[in-house]
């Protein structure tokens, strides 16, 4: 439960924001940098009862919302400078490590997307099982554990690469973070399928990677893999 506020925002989406930028997506104004950003490239905060910063990351919570830029240097500026209370025009309470708990959260919410689209029957997870998916039809996403061999990794790059050029590669989830969404202890290879499904975890990946990087960016830095 959050605070009510007679400011309160409207509920996310449409209804919350019609005056969007050019593709029509809503904007929201980030509390550190002023800048005007897509609402799904910031993360909401609100006031919980007792007067305490709370992350909304799914965007759900009644209440006045304050929008920080979705990266880890962002929300610790914000949590030191004072941005919440002047976002809030309250003094708030800034719990220790808020930054830590977003991307806390933010894991979570990649998993649980990648559970639903695998109840769906949208992912796939295996070495040999994604070379074989990769054969039938392009892949939205590559998933490949952060922690997983290199030479795995690349021989499954390198397949993606070949049949169908440039591919998005999901690589900032642990083997155990991403088992967790399979039902395994670990899975090292997996793949998204395309379909609104893979958008949604796009999204909420993107946001992640700025809490903990994207190591896929130095993964495959030779022009012939």
């Amino acid at each position: 439960m959050t605070k009510p506020h007679p400011d309160s925002d409207a509920p996310l989406g449409e209804a919350r924001d019609r005056s969007g930028g050019p593709d029509g997506a809503p904007e929201r104004q980030c509390a550190v940098t002023r800048e005007r950003l897509p609402q799904v490239e910031l993360i909401r905060f609100v006031v919980s009862p007792d007067g305490e910063v709370t992350p909304d990351v799914a965007g759900r919570l009644p209440g006045r919302g304050v929008w920080v830029t979705a990266k880890r240097e962002t929300v610790e500026i914000a949590s030191r400078k004072g941005a919440f209370s002047r976002g809030f025009k309250e003094s708030v309470r800034v719990p220790d490590g808020l930054a830590d708990t977003v991307e806390a959260m933010l894991v979570r919410q990649c998993i649980s997307l990648l559970g639903m689209a695998r109840k769906a029957g949208h992912v796939v997870a295996g070495h040999d099982q994604v070379r074989e998916a990769l054969r039938k039809a392009r892949p939205a996403l590559l998933l490949e554990a952060s922690d997983g061999a290199e030479d795995g990794r690349l021989k499954v790059y390198a397949l993606a690469k070949a049949l169908y050029g440039e591919v998005s590669v999901v690589g900032a989830l642990s083997a155990a973070e991403l088992g967790m969404a399979f039902g395994r202890d670990r899975v090292i290879h997996g793949l998204v399928r395309r379909g609104a499904m893979a958008k949604s975890l796009a999204v909420a990946y993107r946001r992640l990677t700025g809490f903990r990087g994207a190591p896929e960016l130095n993964w495959f830095t030779d022009p012939d893999q």
